[in-house]
């Protein structure tokens, strides 16, 4: 009902820019999957938690939520059900954006209806462009894609709960931003606006202290709701409390000293890559708009200025120090940024002498999203071979019943299209070089009683120095057998037997549809 009442008042434009959103996902038709969601599905398959694992066989750093979403879509459609779900979200992103927008204008106090429909338009869209921005990535369904369609919900609810003084929306408002945690920790940009909202209001004297603390009990009430879920999950299925802190919270710093103390050339490189996407997406240019407008923002609404401002800077705070810098950590900062972007336009419409420049941002960023997404799929037609899935549909070709396959450096999407399952619990390399910083493990897996018949060698072996990585290499010197380097990338190892391995793997036929492949 409460939704029902908001999406009527939703204009054309609106509902064309969310069906546009939806749309711009086709490329998830059109290739296979990423190693995230390679690696969230092994997970979710083989989920059996344990005392010390909070997953079982394979380890992976995020809350059960995001697993359980993705063991739900698998079980109702398949292992590609979930990019179904990430357009969906997407949609719902630009119609949170809407009504966030509607809110923000109501607040600033733009009279006219007709204005209220431009502004909302204009934010839908925007939103549209940039959550469908190929430069991001248009082709894979995770945690960030997932979290901030919950996060914008959140902080439309929050904006609404302070206007109506409603604890019903102050509670949703706390359960969809710590929703948006069990997606990915670092999408806290819903906690954040929601709190400064109400510490801000109370402080402006815009709400009296019992009613801030009123709706402050709902929120808190909301967001314990998710974490009351998982830890009750935990207890009943026998799971450690200390391994989910540790999995969900602790283990985020720990990869931090690794990432630090390691280096890597390749997150190095990625940092200039990530400013570019930045720069090229035209988020910075809505930051730009949002700095250039603040001190208006402050004197017409500190409050709402101060909200929106922490909310982007914790956002922008959390790729900046993730450490591996991936361009879909881009995502993150997108509702915040939408936010401000219905701030500053609210707060043009109502200036005597309007700036354009916001504008003209907008215009840019839809710009941006449609080149990049032609460019995409200029790519796709001309074609492209996914080394890694043909290297794992190689090795599912060339082996035998009960062959296990162990990619070393963190390509889950080779063990997913090898079909076969790994003894080593590490599907991702940080979780690799944190838990198992001697390689001590991987080095009993080798010597094992049943070591694996396959050996990936999908980062070299020596790439990150400072493990113990002279004993792999003398195990597979002794053990195994070159069989061959997939498509000039990934070397693959046979163990020794008295039948000779052969590989054979398709270096040149492009990768059309995930049908019939």
């Amino acid at each position: 009902m409460l939704w029902d009442s908001v999406a009527m008042g939703f204009s054309r434009v609106v509902w064309l820019a969310a069906v546009a959103a939806f749309v711009a996902r086709f490329p998830s038709l059109l290739w296979p999957l990423r190693p995230d969601e390679a690696g969230f599905l092994l997970v979710a398959r083989s989920w059996h938690p344990e005392p010390d694992s909070l997953y079982g066989h394979y380890w992976v750093d995020r809350p059960p939520p995001v697993i359980w979403l993705i063991r739900a879509t698998d079980a109702v459609g398949g292992a590609y059900t979930h990019r179904l779900v990430g357009a969906i979200g997407c949609a719902l992103l630009v119609l949170a954006a809407a009504a966030a927008a509607r809110e923000v204008a109501r607040r600033a106090g733009v009279p006219d209806p007709s204005a209220v429909h431009r502004l909302t338009g204009w934010v839908a869209v925007a939103t549209a462009a940039l959550v469908g921005n190929a430069q991001i990535d248009p082709v894979a369904a995770k945690g960030e894609l997932f979290g901030i369609p919950l996060v914008l919900a959140s902080c439309w609810l929050s904006l609404r709960a302070v206007r109506r003084v409603s604890h019903a929306d102050a509670f949703w408002a706390g359960l969809l931003a710590m929703l948006a945690v069990g997606m990915k920790q670092s999408i806290v940009g819903g906690l954040v606006f929601g709190g400064v909202l109400l510490l801000g209001s109370v402080l402006a004297r815009q709400l009296t202290g019992r009613v801030v603390l009123r709706c402050a009990a709902a929120a808190v009430a909301g967001a314990a709701v998710p974490v009351v879920v998982v830890v009750g999950w935990a207890v009943a299925s026998g799971v450690r409390l200390g391994e989910l802190w540790y999995v969900t919270v602790t283990f985020r710093s720990d990869a931090s000293r690794v990432i630090a103390d390691q280096g890597s050339h390749g997150a190095t490189s990625r940092i200039s890559v990530l400013l570019l996407v930045f720069l090229g997406t035209g988020m910075v240019l809505v930051l730009a708009s949002l700095l250039l407008r603040l001190p208006a923002l402050v004197r017409h609404d500190a409050v709402l200025a101060a909200s929106v401002t922490a909310a982007v800077g914790v956002d922008l705070l959390a790729v900046a120090v993730s450490g591996s810098f991936w361009t879909p950590y881009l995502f993150v900062p997108i509702p915040s940024l939408v936010l401000a972007l219905a701030a500053v336009l609210a707060r043009e419409h109502l200036d005597p002498a309007p700036h354009r420049t916001t504008l003209v941002a907008v215009v840019a960023v839809v710009v941006s999203s449609a080149v990049a997404l032609v460019g995409w799929t200029g790519a796709w037609v001309a074609g492209r071979v996914p080394v890694e899935v043909r290297t794992g549909e190689a090795i599912n070709a060339a082996e035998r019943p009960g062959d296990r396959v162990l990619v070393y450096g963190g390509r889950a999407d080779i063990q997913w299209a090898s079909r076969a399952s790994s003894p080593y619990p590490y599907l991702w390399s940080l979780p690799m070089r944190t838990l198992d910083p001697g390689l001590d493990d991987l080095e009993s897996v080798l010597t094992g009683s049943d070591p694996p018949t396959w050996f990936v060698e999908a980062t070299f072996i020596n790439t990150w120095s400072e493990l113990g990585t002279r004993p792999i290499e003398r195990n597979l010197i002794r053990k195994y057998e070159l069989v061959g380097t997939a498509c000039d990338r990934y070397r693959v190892y046979h163990l020794n037997t008295v039948d000779p391995a052969h590989l054979d793997v398709d270096c040149s036929t492009p990768y059309r549809t995930i049908w019939g492949e």
